[in-house]
């Protein structure tokens, strides 16, 4: 049989097919099928008139309803969202319904994902949300659809896929200790561009991404759309399994690629080698050495969203804070509840890390995905006016996080909070 990456052996898999090609087009069975507030409403909406009013969805165990995006606002438009999405998962009596305003809301949906455990290594996930990726970390197919494809999947189970080409992501050499995998991702990202991978697979391996955590992992595939890539993808191990053995909602496999599988691009990398970075405005791929930005005044630091609101990232905000003060507005947005409790019960140096960030003066909001995606204008942390923010987020177009005369440098949780406290972009190495 014919060699096979990762991503065309889970496909090959989900179609009934001992092989598929890059490039062929293939009819998918699909594990799990999510959306959230922004567009779950018109994914249910157009399942609805294409399926019948009172049709039912393919399987209601493998829907994922999760609000995350525009939850803590009086904006009447989001609210009404999240009362339509608790109707329809009442009428359908969904198991996977994470409401806001209850003991079962969760926060952001990707890292929910993961939390309670629809991330399964081997199997294949839909997202109406383009950062889905962030799943590849666990070694599934995962990607993100629209609204049409949703209201499909959600009536049939099936999804027709145009199989990817991958190019191979080496990272060699140990990480220092001022790195993380945000620096990694917007090195990658300012070396091929946001185009550099469209509609392929980024597939990520080597020593510094074996020693990763899950977390580290994610932010990897998470920004894996920002290169425009269909998906992101490091093969399971025993990292993995140890994250998922409790969780895991149905059988895991391991699949690797074939030691001569097909890449249309092999990129290798030392991370040992690697500075810290950011995205200068108004791309991810506007990449500039922390050291060359050095200076730039800030108006605003934030620390958030799917790919800068895990537990990692506030430890690694707190080994740079602890002790000092910020000088600037700086927002901290745990990702979910489960992220917000550890908040409360996780120390560094003999201190609680919720009470780190008060003494720093942190400004500390509920879980969701709050300014990362702009949103209403009682948001919290959104961008105001023609601020300067410095922010461990993964986009930073003219007005994604609010005001479209903000200018937006993207980080890692290090460099974002050495920022805040001096007030200008500072190389995280001067603290650490």
């Amino acid at each position: 049989m014919k060699p096979m990456t990762m991503s065309q052996k889970i496909l090959a898999l989900h179609s009934g097919k001992d092989y598929v090609n890059s490039g062929d087009n293939i009819w998918v069975d699909v594990d799990f099928l999510m959306t959230h507030d922004v567009f779950g409403p018109d994914v249910i909406r157009i399942f609805q008139s294409e399926f019948g009013q009172n049709s039912k969805i393919w399987d209601r165990n493998k829907f994922v309803l999760i609000p995350d995006h525009y939850i803590f606002t009086t904006e009447p438009l989001a609210n009404k969202n999240i009362d339509f999405l608790t109707s329809f998962a009442n009428e359908h009596n969904l198991p996977h319904y994470y409401p806001p305003h209850t003991d079962r809301y969760s926060g952001v949906c990707h890292i929910t994902l993961a939390q309670e455990g629809f991330n399964i290594p081997g199997g294949l996930l839909l997202g109406t949300d383009s950062h889905t990726c962030t799943s590849g970390a666990f070694g599934m197919f995962a990607t993100g659809i629209g609204t049409t494809d949703g209201a499909f999947v959600l009536g049939t189970g099936k999804l027709w896929l145009k199989v990817p080409e991958s190019i191979r992501i080496v990272f060699n050499g140990k990480m220092p200790p001022y790195l993380t995998a945000k620096d990694l991702i917007l090195h990658l990202i300012g070396d091929i561009g946001v185009d550099g991978a469209t509609y392929k697979c980024l597939e990520f391996e080597g020593e510094a991404i074996q020693n990763m955590t899950m977390e580290d992992r994610m932010t990897l595939c998470n920004m894996a759309i920002e290169a425009g890539a269909k998906n992101g993808i490091i093969a399971a191990d025993q990292t993995t399994f140890d994250f998922m053995k409790d969780r895991a909602k149905g059988e895991m496999q391991m699949v690797q690629s074939d030691i001569n599988a097909s890449y249309c691009l092999v990129k290798e990398y030392d991370a040992s080698q690697l500075e810290p970075v950011v995205a200068k405005p108004h791309s991810p791929d506007n990449r500039a050495l922390v050291s060359e930005v050095a200076g730039v005044r800030l108006d605003r630091a934030y620390i958030g969203s799917c790919t800068g609101g895990r537990i990692e990232d506030f430890l690694a905000a707190a080994k740079i804070v602890k002790g000092k003060k910020v000088s600037i507005d700086t927002y901290l947005v745990p990702a979910t509840e489960a992220i917000n409790k550890l908040l409360h019960h996780t120390t560094y140096k003999g201190q609680l890390l919720i009470d780190i960030f008060k003494d720093s003066g942190c400004k500390i909001g509920p879980p969701s995905c709050a300014a990362c995606l702009g949103g209403p204008l009682d948001t919290f942390g959104r961008a105001q006016g023609h601020q300067v923010i410095i922010s461990a987020t993964n986009r930073n177009f003219p007005g994604r996080m609010g005001s479209p005369k903000a200018s937006v440098y993207l980080a890692s949780p290090y460099t974002v909070m050495s920022s805040a406290i001096t007030g200008k972009i500072t190389d995280p190495r001067s603290f650490l």
